[in-house]
């Protein structure tokens, strides 16, 4: 009874179609549009029983599908409506599939687009979803038309209609897999193409969609896609990158052939648990955890043993680090040789996120390889060489974090008889990098018996004085600075060879860079030894530091590293060299000679003056300075002192002349010392009175000053006679204030004039000064004026009727007479005390 109450329904239904129906094909469009108004209205809103449904389904299949093809556009939406109400709500929707299928293909499925309107693509291919989703494997054998329209839809412009086919394969693929297969590498190309869609939803619906079509397709088509996924690792979206993860994840617990793409999958998966996002990490290391465990499962009888008697954690394992499981750990054994090459290729890429993603993937393989890392120690200690030197410092920070694990887990003997014979042959810096990280990474107990073979390396001077760039500079420091860190106490042993590297360091022209660096690890050096300051160190190696240090020192240039590790020594050892006179004045008195280069006894000048300057806290710290003073007045200072051309000549009689005054005024010589070279000195520093540089000249006239102050009393009238004529030339210096010091240092002289200068034997001497003096009471300089009458005054009690005379036949030439009545009123002074005559002498 209820079929035949549908069949009437039915009829019913039918006839009141019939009308509208046959005016679908008339030729007005508007008349087209309201029959399939009507249609709809007469389907959709009487609620028809899925029975009636399914009979008046039938009728109007075909009429509809006509109308797919209408010209006009909202005839064949409407039609495209109707079609999606009845296969949603009739129970054997499949019965349309035969004219369903091919009519989508026709508006889809064509090379060029047929169906012109957008917003339809995406409903015609919403209905292909719908009838995937109801029709299930009764779709099967449409497997060719499906992939036809799937492989022009996932292209198609409209991203609407991208997500939607991708949603429409991945069903398809999943409900069909016996069948897909045999096409589903038809599917890739397409989905290759749109997987960097500028939409980050349709990127992430292609990766989604190649997950599925792989898993339940043709598993050889991972190495199509490979290279692609490992781009949107790089995404900047992180449901892209997070998609990915899943998708691989999947692959490597689900997918049939997985075991041979183990090590094409896994850097995919072990890069993810480096991501940024904490969520897309911890999904990474979720499913990685999962595979371990399936591994281990599918494997247990390979792995009985070491399951049974698992290897204990290594001892020094890298702190605040989760050690992997068993068949985590036995899956990167396996497969490293296979993952190495890729990784050491993509570590010096062009692309730096390239080799930032590599350079951790590589940290994450050898967390996992422990000890097998030995056997790849080659081909790492290669590619760390390179990585770095990148000049991103996210990758080199990566690859130190590498070598620190290697010196974790590999035997030293290995990794020294690789790295050591490499920094010799050829010393750049990633070496030096590379085996600080070692160093660092390894523990005292296994690197201790290896210190005095990596000191041996390091200090050689092919190594230490390798390059003066400032990065390779730092990694030497780096490299003792390990050495001490990891061995603390042990490294007293190699002090002298760790003391001759930070020397050279300093003695490079970076040192300025480095200096505090330095500093900080000397107090560390001297701290691993139980003694405080830096100067215990220079102490107790002094001696085997000088040895060093002037080796060759009969041959050395400016240029001489070993000359400029000699200067920072001596200066740097403060009073402890002081205590070693011994061996610092023989090396001085022979690279000071006059035949020596003039640039490097400059150099060495310059060094002495600083010395001498506080002499009490470094040459002359145990007060010795004197037993070497006098040779090396005579011996050193003086020899370059002689006049010989050329600037470099005049710039160190400049800085010789400076030492001289630096030492006299130091008071490390005692009267009777300087007493005994007066007669080598004074007429050496006469001669550079004359020089061109003004401080020459200057220093010059101090020296004199401060010679006549000491030795003036011994001085006889013709040794007195020889320093005045050089003096009074000054009066007419360019520089005033050599001029007032020459004045001041005539004042001194007329001092020391005694019994022993008879005045009339000396008369013509007397009256020449006291012109020249006069010349200059009238200067235009008035501080020179004040300077010369004190002079004046100081030389009138010598002969003061000469002094009279002179003033007499000049003051009417003055511009004014103030000074000369000055003068005059002085020398009337004496005479008011009842003097006729002023005596001659003091």
């Amino acid at each position: 009874m209820a079929a035949d109450g549908e069949q009437r329904a039915a009829c019913e239904v039918s006839q009141a179609l019939a009308r509208h129906l046959n005016c679908l094909n008339d030729d007005n469009k508007s008349t087209r549009k309201r029959a399939l108004a009507s249609i709809q209205k007469e389907v959709e809103d009487k609620r028809l029983s899925s029975g009636v449904l399914q009979e008046v389904f039938r009728e109007l299949l075909k009429p509809l599908l006509k109308c797919l093809s209408d010209p006009m556009e909202k005839c064949r939406e409407i039609a495209i409506h109707i079609l999606s109400y009845c296969v949603t709500n009739v129970p054997r929707p499949q019965e349309a599939l035969p004219y369903l299928v091919p009519a989508i293909t026709q508006r889809l499925g064509n090379p060029e687009i047929v169906e012109a309107s957008e917003e339809l693509r995406l409903t015609l291919t919403q209905l292909l979803t719908l009838l995937v989703e109801v029709c299930g494997k009764k779709l099967a054998p449409y497997l060719d038309e499906m992939i036809r329209i799937l492989q022009r839809t996932i292209v198609d412009p409209f991203p609407d209609v991208k997500r939607e086919s991708c949603k429409c394969a991945a069903n398809y693929a999943q409900i069909i897999p016996e069948h897909f297969h045999m096409q589903s590498e038809s599917l890739i190309k397409p989905l290759m193409q749109t997987i960097s869609h500028q939409h980050s939803k349709v990127r992430v619906a292609v990766i989604q969609t190649t997950g599925a079509v792989i898993q339940h397709g043709n598993g050889k088509s991972v190495d199509d896609v490979l290279s692609h996924l490992a781009q949107r690792l790089f995404d900047h979206v992180p449901q892209v990158r997070e998609a990915v993860t899943i998708v691989v994840g999947n692959w490597l617990l689900e997918l049939r052939d997985r075991y041979s793409y183990f090590h094409k999958l896994l850097p995919l998966l072990l890069s993810s648990s480096t991501d940024e996002i904490p969520d897309i990490k911890q999904t990474a290391l979720d499913f990685w955890q999962k595979i371990g465990l399936q591994w281990e499962k599918e494997n247990e009888d390979d792995l009985k043993d070491k399951m049974d008697f698992s290897a204990p954690c290594p001892t020094f394992y890298p702190p605040g680090v989760q050690r992997p499981g068993l068949g985590c750990r036995e899956l990167i054994f396996r497969n490293l040789s296979k993952i190495l090459p890729a990784v050491s290729h993509d570590i010096t890429d062009w692309v730096a996120l390239t080799r930032f993603k590599a350079a951790q993937l590589l940290v994450v393989l050898l967390i996992h390889a422990e000890d097998h890392t030995t056997q790849h120690m080659e081909q790492l200690l290669s590619t760390l060489y390179r990585s770095c030197l990148d000049e991103e410092e996210k990758v080199v920070h990566s690859s130190i974090k590498s070598a620190e694990l290697m010196g974790t887990f590999v035997n030293p003997e290995v990794f020294l008889k690789l790295i050591l014979p490499a920094l010799e042959k050829s010393p750049i810096s990633s070496h030096l990098t590379v085996l600080a990280a070692f160093i660092r990474g390894s523990s005292c107990e296994v690197l201790k018996p290896h210190l005095h073979r990596i000191a041996d390396v390091v200090s050689k001077a092919e190594i230490c004085q390798g390059s003066e760039k400032v990065l390779y500079l730092e990694q030497l420091l780096c490299c003792i600075q390990s050495m001490i860190r990891i061995c603390q106490q042990y490294c007293a042993d190699i002090s002298l060879h760790c003391m001759k590297v930070l020397i050279t360091i300093l003695a490079s022209p970076a040192s300025e860079t480095l200096y505090e660096k330095v500093q900080g690890v000397m107090l560390s050096l001297a701290e691993v030894q139980g003694v405080s300051g830096r100067q215990w160190l220079y102490r107790q190696h002094i001696q085997g530091l000088m040895q060093w240090a002037s080796k060759g020192h009969d041959h050395w240039t400016c240029y001489s590293v070993e000359r400029a590790q000699f200067e920072v020594l001596v200066s740097e050892s403060g009073p402890v060299i002081g205590e070693h006179l011994d061996l610092l004045m023989p090396v001085l008195k022979i690279c000071l000679q006059q035949d020596k280069e003039p640039q490097m006894r400059l150099k060495l000048f310059t060094m002495l003056s600083k010395l001498l300057l506080k002499a009490n806290e470094t040459v002359n710290s145990k007060g010795q300075f004197h037993l070497y003073s006098e040779a090396f007045i005579r011996d050193t200072l003086v020899p370059n002192l002689k006049w010989r051309a050329g600037r470099t000549a005049g710039a160190i009689r400049t800085i010789a002349v400076s030492c001289l005054w630096v030492l006299l005024q130091s008071e490390v010589l005692s009267h009777e010392e300087i007493l005994q070279v007066q007669d080598v000195l004074m007429p050496q520093v006469l001669v550079t009175l004359e020089e061109d540089s003004k401080t020459s000249r200057l220093v010059s006239c101090r020296i004199i000053r401060a010679l006549l102050g000491i030795c003036g009393q011994n001085l006889d009238p013709d040794k007195l006679n020889k320093i005045y004529p050089e003096v009074v030339k000054r009066l007419d210096d360019a520089s005033d204030e050599v001029r007032i010091t020459a004045a001041k240092t005539l004042s001194l002289w007329f001092k020391f004039i005694d019994e022993r200068y008879e005045r009339t034997t000396y008369r013509g001497h007397l009256e020449f000064l006291y012109r020249c003096l006069l010349v200059h009471l009238d200067d235009a300089d008035a501080a020179l004026q004040a300077t010369v009458l004190d002079v004046l005054k100081e030389a009138a009690v010598v002969y003061p009727s000469v002094l009279l005379q002179e003033i007499e036949a000049v003051k009417h030439k003055h511009r004014t007479p103030v000074y000369c009545n000055q003068l005059l009123q002085h020398i009337q002074m004496y005479q008011d005390r009842g003097s006729t005559e002023l005596s001659p002498f003091h």
